[in-house]
């Protein structure tokens, strides 16, 4: 995470909004902010290098990399490509996945799926945004959500059946992908300087919308996934939903009836990271103790396209 956090107060010394607007409406206290120094590619390029020593391996262990983002560090070359070079990497694919908030999920899934085929033992998957850079700072609806950050994992091959994923599942609704936009600065509405003053190139979004559809998406994937694998929520030690709203995590975890020490909720201090969130909330479980080897951990996300993703893995 950046150093830099920026606070409800922060926004409320010139937007008409307080502490308890927003932590009402979101749950958000906090959020990081990443310098002037920083980059997509800085964040991911720190988060990769704690997965890989973690995971125990160097770069030339490295089978593929994959960068998770719908923050890129340039148009063109992919950020995978920028971060290929900063992690020393030789010779071995890169490429970016857009997948907003959903990204790391599609990420894992394609990495499971390469290792499957036998094409590659080790597998780095990193998500990472700077997603106060496409925020509109006056926009009060939008700009108190967003904060910077990356999460990484390293997927590699196992000789214990018992360990892996035992279930993944993606999916996409194209007809809403105007819930939430960046109008400009690709090939539709190229930059110009009628898209800079019309502000054209920062986060649009639909938030009730959006929101309805997000409360009841969310635990239909948990349902799903539970049916399918004939798991029950007892047999999980814990749940990582992508961290966008803090209602929405409390509405299917009641629904669902979920112990509340079962999900992880970091939204709170880090606002929505998008593709970068579900990883955060990995590593501090991890951390802190409340996820080791064995136990059996849901993944699930909800974002812009719309996208979603889920993946049942026993660590």
């Amino acid at each position: 995470m950046p150093e830099s956090v920026v606070t409800n107060e922060d926004f409320a010394a010139y937007l008409d909004t307080s502490d308890e607007w927003i932590t009402q409406r979101t749950g958000i206290k906090t959020r990081h902010k990443a310098s002037s120094d920083e980059s997509t590619v800085t964040l991911a390029a720190e988060a990769a290098r704690r997965a890989m020593a973690d995971a125990g391996i160097g770069p030339d262990e490295v089978g593929l990399l994959l960068v998770a983002t719908a923050t890129p560090e340039h148009p063109i070359p992919s950020t995978a490509c920028v971060l290929h070079e900063r992690l020393g990497l030789t010779g071995v694919p890169a490429f970016d996945l857009s997948a907003a908030c959903s990204g790391l999920m599609y990420g894992m899934v394609v990495a499971a799926s390469m290792i499957q085929t036998g094409m590659y033992d080790n597998v780095l998957v990193v998500g990472a945004e700077v997603l106060t850079r496409v925020a509109n700072m006056e926009d009060r609806t939008t700009c108190v959500l967003f904060g910077d950050g990356a999460g990484a994992v390293v997927l590699s091959r196992s000789d214990d059946p018992e360990r892996g994923f035992v279930y993944m599942n993606l999916g996409a609704e194209g007809t809403l992908w105007q819930t939430l936009w960046v109008p400009a600065g690709g090939s539709k509405e190229p930059a110009s300087v009628r898209t800079v003053n019309e502000r054209l190139h920062s986060i649009r979004m639909r938030g009730r919308e959006l929101y309805k559809v997000a409360v009841c998406k969310m635990e239909v994937l948990i349902r799903e996934a539970l049916e399918a694998t004939g798991l029950s929520p007892d047999d999980l030690a814990m749940v990582l939903p992508h961290q966008s709203n803090l209602r929405i995590i409390e509405s299917f975890r009641n629904r669902l009836g979920l112990a509340k020490e079962k999900v992880a909720v970091n939204i709170c201090e880090y606002g929505n990271t998008s593709a970068a969130s579900i990883g955060l909330a990995l590593d501090s479980a991890r951390r802190s103790g409340k996820l080791k080897e064995g136990d059996l951990v849901l993944m699930v996300a909800f974002g812009a396209g719309v996208t979603w993703g889920t993946v049942i893995a026993r660590l």
